[in-house]
């Protein structure tokens, strides 16, 4: 058993070779009712094309490579609007995922070896002095999804974390919150960006800030979850808090939860990228939203305009995010329970 081929096609039509691939390629010089034939014997024979062999054949590279990590929550999201973004523009997609026995070298050589024209890296966690090592070694254009700010190396496309942050924590003070957490973890890319908007807007509402500072734990669940226990380990839990993603802000549920912690009637809890978790009827998760669909548009906007014009400088696109409100905040409601179950926690 072997592929089938254009000349197995060609045979089995008894036409020319080159006449099977301008239908296939969908060039000029084939009538209506022959490129019909080519079609129907190419279905019936199971002939896939060989897209590794057509590249090479290109004089022009027609693949844009896309660096992921699989385990974060938004990036399938931001992945799948990619793909028609970049075909609009004529561009095929090479997915390569970076994993704990695969680091961003390995990934980005993969996509070289596929000739892609420009690599767009998601989620990655290098520093920005990393990253543009990166970009000046792959002598293509770069984009990186997710956080930095705007460089000589590469495009960025992020969201306005510090807003999103902001946003949440206006929205449980004016629902009556006086007693904000925050929970952050460092390794996050946005991290730092997220604990801004975080203290602006409690030293706007002129509140005290209440960082819960999760080290040595990345920015899944499980750091939720050690932000969970650690609250749990208080005196008095605070009556909101406030989650550095929706990934921690689901941890930190499981956590309170099993303690039996009321959401939101005794603390409320709102997180950020409002993936596919926060919208889970049995999270209910408010959350700020980064639209995934922009991201991936303007990833993918990016790399073209760069691929067409280098000498063009890297630039900073930034979506704007918006607060979707859902059933895990609600208007305060300490009571002794609340402060009891911090209490039997401790001791």
């Amino acid at each position: 058993m072997r592929q089938p081929t254009m000349a197995d096609i060609a045979a089995h039509l008894g036409v020319s070779r080159q006449l099977v691939s301008i239908v296939l390629r969908d060039m000029p010089g084939a009538s209506q009712a022959t490129r019909e034939r080519v079609m129907e014997a190419a279905i019936e024979l199971g002939y896939t094309p060989h897209i590794g062999a057509r590249t090479l054949r290109q004089t022009k590279s027609r693949q844009i490579g896309v660096a992921f990590v699989p385990t974060h929550a938004t990036e399938p999201d931001i992945v799948e609007a990619i793909y028609p973004a970049a075909a609009e523009h004529s561009y095929g997609v090479v997915l390569s995922a970076q994993t704990k026995t695969r680091s961003t070298r390995q990934v980005v050589d993969e996509l070289l070896g596929y000739r892609s024209a420009a690599i767009v890296v998601i989620g990655s966690t290098l520093t920005e002095a990393e990253l543009i090592g990166v970009a000046k070694r792959v002598k293509v254009p770069v984009v990186v999804v997710g956080a930095g700010e705007r460089n000589r190396g590469f495009d960025v496309v992020r969201s306005a974390g510090d807003q999103g942050i902001e946003l949440a924590v206006r929205h449980l003070v004016q629902l009556g919150h006086r007693e904000i957490a925050y929970v952050h973890c460092e390794s996050m890319p946005p991290a730092a960006l997220r604990l801004r908007g975080y203290l602006r807007a409690v030293a706007e509402a002129e509140i005290e800030s209440d960082v819960v500072n999760v080290r040595g734990a990345d920015f899944t669940e499980e750091g939720g979850a050690m932000a969970g226990r650690e609250l749990m380990e208080r005196s008095q839990l605070p009556t909101a808090v406030v989650a550095g993603n929706d990934q921690q802000a689901v941890g930190l549920m499981q956590v309170l939860s099993r303690a039996g912690v009321a959401i939101p009637d005794e603390v409320s809890l709102t997180g950020f990228d409002d993936s596919r978790f926060a919208q889970l009827s049995s999270v209910d998760l408010t959350s700020a939203r980064q639209d995934p669909e922009q991201m991936g548009r303007w990833a993918i906007a990016a790399a073209v305009r760069r691929i067409d014009r280098p000498a063009l400088l890297p630039s900073l696109f930034v979506v704007e995010p918006s607060l979707i409100v859902r059933g895990s905040s609600a208007r305060p409601c300490v009571t002794p329970a609340a402060s009891h179950r911090a209490s039997s926690a401790k001791g």
